[in-house]
C-alpha cells in the first residue's frame, strides 16, 4: 500500500491557482487525498504495450516518452484493482497532445471500451475537426458529453477527479463537475462497450503524445 498524501500550502495553492484561472468561480476544488499511487514511483504500476522503459518518474512528475520515431510508450495500469473511488490526479499537456484515464479496466482489450476512458485533450488550443461531443476533454469517452468545457490551454497543469460508486460515474475537471451519469442509462451501449457494465478493475494512463501525470491520489470508498 503506497503512503497517504498529506495535504498542505502546496495543495492550497494550486486551489487558489485554479480559482484565479480555469475554475472560475472554483467549485470542487479539493485536495489530493487517498493513497498516493506515485509514492514509489512505478513501483505499483505496470506497463501494458509499447516500448519497454518507455514510461518516466523524475521528480515527482510521470512521463511517457519513446526513445525512437514511431515507437510507443504503451499505456501504465495499476498492479491493484478498485471497485468504488474516487480518483485525483493533475496533468500536463504539450500542445496538440492527447492522452486519457482508464477506470475499472482490465489488462486486455482496449480499455477505452472494455473498460471506460475519461478523455484528456488539447481541445482548447488545437481544431481536431469534427470532434462528436462525447469525445472532448472531460467526456466519458464515446458515452458521455461533459456539460461544459472545462479544458484549459496546454502547458498548464490542469486537475482532474473521477468519482465512481456502482453505477454512478462523476468528473470533475479543473474544479467543475463536467458528469454526473449512471451507466445504467446505456443498455444501447453494452455490446460494443463493454466496460460500462464492470464493477471493478484498474487504473490505467494512456500516452499517445506529450502528457506528464502528477499528484496521483486515489481512495477507495465503501460499500
Amino acid at each position: 500500500m503506497g503512503r497517504r498524501v498529506r495535504t498542505g500550502p502546496l495543495a492550497l495553492l494550486f486551489c487558489l491557482a485554479l480559482t484565479a484561472g480555469s475554475c472560475a468561480p472554483a467549485r470542487m476544488c479539493r485536495e489530493p487525498r487517498g493513497i498516493n499511487l506515485l509514492a514509489t514511483g512505478l513501483v505499483g504500476w505496470q506497463q501494458i504495450g509499447g516500448e519497454p522503459g518507455a514510461w518516466r518518474f523524475e521528480n515527482g512528475v510521470l512521463s511517457g516518452r519513446a526513445s525512437s520515431a514511431g515507437a510507443q510508450a504503451g499505456r501504465l495500469a495499476t498492479v491493484e484493482q478498485y471497485d468504488d473511488f474516487e480518483l485525483s490526479l493533475e496533468f500536463r499537456l504539450a500542445p496538440g497532445a492527447e492522452s486519457g484515464v482508464f477506470v475499472r479496466a482490465p489488462l486486455r482489450g482496449d480499455p477505452t471500451y472494455a473498460g471506460m476512458e475519461i478523455q484528456i485533450l488539447d481541445d482548447s488550443t488545437r481544431d481536431w475537426g469534427q470532434l462528436h461531443p462525447n469525445q472532448v476533454s472531460g467526456s466519458i469517452y464515446g458515452v458521455q458529453a461533459p456539460s461544459e468545457r472545462m479544458a484549459g490551454r496546454a502547458g498548464r497543469w490542469q486537475q482532474l477527479v473521477v468519482r465512481c460508486r456502482g453505477p454512478r460515474i462523476g468528473v470533475a475537471l479543473n474544479g467543475r463537475k463536467v458528469v454526473d451519469t449512471d451507466t445504467t442509462f446505456y443498455p444501447y451501449l453494452y455490446e460494443t462497450h463493454p466496460g460500462l457494465t464492470r464493477t471493478r478493475g484498474y487504473i490505467g494512463l494512456q500516452h499517445h503524445s506529450g502528457v506528464e501525470f502528477r499528484n496521483i491520489a486515489i481512495e477507495p470508498l465503501a460499500k
